[in-house]
């Protein structure tokens, strides 16, 4: 079988172009399934006294998952872990959960106060409320 590229004489990028085409036929080697699997989706929201984080993580138990807060840095990492084993006499058709561990990390804008944060997990949704650390007032001086 063979594949149909098209020549675009007007390209801008050429040299990309060629360099693509190089490493398509390693696509399929590559699981970019996976790596889909593995990811973890998060809304971040805010107010003028904390951050509101919602990750999604279906199907993993709340003792499984470890937040981690440093500074203005949150880390979110879990662990999923599903039985595969077969009974006898049975064989995969197809396996698209994933097992394994994932995580995800990021920076806000301001500090958090760590020993005010609370992690609820529900439905497959870990929500963090995260307070921001009051900032010390700007004291102007004096130049005698």
């Amino acid at each position: 079988m063979s594949n149909l590229t098209r020549y675009d004489p007007f390209s801008l990028e050429p040299m990309s172009d060629l360099f693509q085409g190089l490493f398509r036929p390693l696509r399929g080697m590559i699981d970019v399934e996976e790596e889909k699997l593995a990811s973890m989706k998060i809304d971040v929201t805010e107010n003028d006294q904390s951050y509101l984080v919602k990750a999604e993580l279906p199907g993993v138990d709340k003792n499984d998952i470890n937040v981690q807060i440093e500074g203005n840095a949150v880390s979110i990492n879990a662990k999923v872990e599903r039985n595969k084993e077969l009974k006898e006499g049975e064989r995969v058709i197809r396996r698209e959960r994933y097992s394994g561990e994932f995580s995800r990390s990021f920076s806000l804008a301001s500090e958090i106060d760590r020993d005010a944060a609370t992690a609820q997990y529900q439905d497959g949704v870990l929500s963090l409320t995260l307070p921001k650390k009051a900032t010390a007032e700007k004291k102007k001086l004096t130049i005698s």
